[in-house]
């Protein structure tokens, strides 16, 4: 994983730098991606490349490259990097200016970074086993539905969660689950399979999208629900976190306490199998 890019060139990962007068640097003034890569091809590629079209209007930074432009550069940092399984990782910044300042400035060019991590194989321990699950507090900022860098509050929730012995922290906002610090929430509550319906402070996750479609091909009864009480939980027989990353993981501890009989669920087995059998772009 050694080759990057960085705004026009591809080049060593170890060489590739931006200027420190840059706004992604200075403010998280940017938005990033990631896509998954299985043998050298992209799951739902178009289907990020839209959310992050999407997370650049809505920060009203210009997109600096049309589709086949984007298509073609993904393509050469995956070959250059080998191909298989790979996870890509893309930032767009609003650019670096002469000088610091917190207005935008006119007629400035983005800044565009993408490199390549290898896909570790998941530990076959969390499949059988699932993943503790923490609650915490959303002290997010409101729009989470654009994909910034301002993780500063995820990274901190999520810091949490490993101190007390969990790989998850699941925010809580006016009672209601919103999503995890890196993950959108399912669970399973009277045979009904739910997740909290998109609003601001939920991102709207390609592999989120992907469950529910399954959930209908599968003919599961399922919903998205405005409210999801951290109460609703608690007598939730199954709960799932879904990601690009982490693919869809049951969590069978909430808070200390077992999640149904504290083992996967029949559904998660089942919707687990489908995900890992839909077909990759």
């Amino acid at each position: 994983m050694n080759t990057a890019f960085v705004n026009g060139e591809f080049l060593p990962l170890a060489q590739a730098r931006v200027s420190v007068l840059d706004r992604g640097f200075l403010f998280a003034d940017s938005v990033y991606e990631v896509v998954p890569f299985y043998a050298g091809r992209g799951f739902r590629l178009d289907e990020h490349l839209d959310r992050l079209a999407r997370s650049l209007g809505l920060s009203r930074i210009r997109d600096p490259y049309d589709r086949p432009r984007w298509h073609e550069i993904i393509a050469g940092l995956i070959d250059a990097n080998g191909g298989g399984d790979l996870s890509l990782y893309i930032q767009v910044t609003r650019g670096a200016p002469a000088r610091r300042d917190h207005r935008i400035p006119d007629d400035i060019e983005p800044t565009v970074v993408a490199f390549c991590q290898s896909r570790a194989p998941v530990d076959p321990a969390v499949l059988a086993h699932g993943i503790a699950a923490v609650t915490h507090d959303d002290t997010r900022w409101r729009y989470c539905t654009i994909k910034s860098t301002s993780l500063l509050a995820n990274v901190l929730a999520a810091d949490q969660a490993r101190a007390q012995g969990a790989s998850e922290a699941l925010v809580v906002r006016d009672g209601c689950i919103q999503e995890g610090t890196s993950s959108n929430v399912f669970a399973v509550i009277d045979d009904r399979l739910v997740t909290p319906a998109l609003r601001d402070t939920i991102l709207p996750g390609i592999t989120r999208a992907a469950v529910l479609e399954l959930a209908a091909r599968e003919q599961v009864e399922h919903a998205e629900v405005e409210t999801l009480l951290r109460e609703d939980l608690q007598r939730a027989s199954e709960i799932w976190i879904t990601s690009s990353v982490r693919e869809i993981f049951p969590v069978t501890e909430l808070d200390g306490a077992c999640v149904g009989n504290g083992k996967p669920g029949p559904l998660w087995t089942r919707m687990h199998a489908a995900l890992q059998a839909m077909p990759h772009d």
